[in-house]
């Protein structure tokens, strides 16, 4: 998703070109999952972790091009900001205790990160959005000097035709407008790759967008920005806003976002999600293969389908569905809602919490959809955002009649059991289930999230100290228990 291309300037037949090799793909692609075999094999999980790169102020510094050369790590790669990096951590089959292995090499890869970046006076820090950003961190000015991101940031700014607005509410309200796509990298990420077999692509697909909710709201990990109070995970509703092409009027029609939740149930199967992705986005980076789907068909090569993974690396769903050619041909569903951060115990155990969720409600899925229309559903994760674990949500039961609210605590009190039996479903080894849940349920039972541990940390500094030196020194003491591995549950006050 994140190759980088050879051009920034494309002409009207650059796009034309473009568009009929995203056709091939899906023609292509529509041909392999008719092969009842195509995608078959065995469950795994893979994630991307992004951070921040900070100086001994707590500081956003501007290295990441630096420490990647001097890291030489193929899984390092570089993103939007000169002070983010993300890496792609190993795929890992679900019998091979793949949650222990993650966390595992999370722990080990920031590790040798922290001694690299030291050298060079940088630290690293998984953390949603840092709580000491100012807007003179973004602009121009920090945008890595790769041909993708200047390419993507000039497409972005020719369609808005103006600035990018931000308009965040909460404790203390954000308004502020943005001359160019920058403050997208403020969001870091914790990304997780569920691979999926065809013919369960709609039920697994689908049990993702239901379940998101929860492990949205007890994940949150960004309440701040520019000092301002704000919603559990401002991630979300600040990506969105810092991309939004659309000039919208409330008489006239819009264009879908770039970065939203979905349009609907899916009905069939993985096709209609990548058709989806290619008929409602225009295509904002039109460069093409040297070879066609069809002429790799031809010479009985696995498609790469190159068009169609850049096209949907500029469109950003929450739950996006993922093609890869690897180890035979497979699909995936990205789960991209989940914040990096606290520490690296937090981050899998959220993994083994949202997979587990969506293995053991995928049996009964069907059951629920009709109790809950899709724009509930919709209307449930921006809920989670903004009030994590204080949420309540429209959840659907199979026996009801009518719809109602449900405390989200207690919802995933109630749906714990289930996310275990869902993980023992698939394989995962009931010590690691248990091992991964117990941090949940610790976090449950304490009502903390890193959200929450920040902003009460940050308000009782408040009392001695003006807001931006409590956010540094709350940083400070946020760094120092995420390089520990402690589970935020048991991070002091």
């Amino acid at each position: 998703m994140g190759t980088d291309i050879h051009k920034t300037q494309f002409s009207d037949q650059d796009f034309a070109d473009f568009r009929e090799r995203l056709a091939g793909n899906l023609t292509a692609l529509r041909a392999m999952l008719a092969d009842p075999d195509f995608g078959k094999g065995s469950g795994s999980l893979g994630a991307e972790l992004e951070i921040y790169l900070v100086d001994q102020h707590g500081r956003p510094v501007y290295l990441n091009q630096e420490i990647q050369e001097a890291a030489a790590d193929p899984q390092l790669t570089l993103e939007l900001n000169r002070y983010n990096l993300e890496y792609n951590l190993s795929p890992y089959k679900i019998s091979d205790s793949p949650f222990r292995q993650t966390e595992q090499e999370i722990l080990e890869k920031l590790s040798q990160l922290r001694k690299i970046a030291g050298e060079k006076g940088a630290r690293v820090v998984p953390i949603g959005i840092l709580p000491t950003l100012n807007q003179a961190d973004f602009g121009g000015h920090c945008i890595t000097d790769r041909k993708r991101y200047h390419a993507l940031v000039s497409q972005l700014i020719e369609r808005r035709g103006s600035a990018f607005r931000i308009d965040i509410n909460g404790e203390n309200p954000l308004q502020i407008e943005m001359a160019d796509i920058t403050l997208e990298g403020a969001n870091t990420s914790f990304q997780v790759h569920h691979r999926v077999n065809p013919a369960d692509y709609a039920d697994t697909f689908n049990a993702v967008q239901l379940v998101s909710p929860l492990g949205l709201a007890i994940a949150a990990n960004s309440p701040t920005l520019f000092g301002h109070a704000l919603w559990q995970e401002t991630r979300v509703p600040l990506f969105k806003q810092s991309i939004d092409t659309r000039i919208r009027d409330r008489y006239k029609w819009s264009e879908p976002a770039r970065v939203n939740f979905g349009h609907g149930w899916v009905r069939r199967g993985a096709y209609e999600l990548f058709n989806q992705t290619v008929r409602l986005n225009p295509p904002l980076l039109p460069i093409c293969a040297e070879q066609s789907a069809a002429e790799q068909l031809a010479a009985g090569m696995m498609p790469e389908l190159s068009e169609l993974k850049l096209h949907q690396s500029t469109v950003w769903l929450w739950n996006r569905p993922i093609y890869d050619d690897a180890d035979g041909g497979q699909l995936r569903v990205e789960m991209r809602a989940l914040p990096a951060g606290p520490s690296a115990i937090d981050m899998v155990a959220n993994a083994a919490l949202m997979i587990g969720l969506v293995e053991g409600i995928k049996p009964r899925i069907n059951d629920l959809l009709p109790a809950l229309p899709f724009h509930m559903a919709e209307y449930n994760f921006y809920r989670a955002a903004q009030h994590g674990l204080e949420a309540t949500l429209v959840w659907p039961e199979p026996d009801q009649y009518g719809c109602e609210e449900q405390p989200v605590a207690a919802l995933l009190e109630r749906y714990l059991p289930l996310a275990r039996a869902g993980l023992l479903s698939i394989g995962v080894e009931a010590a690691e289930c248990d091992y991964y849940l117990r941090v949940v349920e610790r976090r449950l039972a304490a009502r903390r999230t890193g959200a929450s541990w920040q902003m009460d940390v940050l308000h009782r500094l408040e009392a001695g100290s003006n807001r931006q030196e409590a956010l540094h020194q709350m940083l400070e003491t946020y760094i120092h228990h995420s390089s520990d591995n402690l589970p935020i549950a048991d991070w002091p006050l």
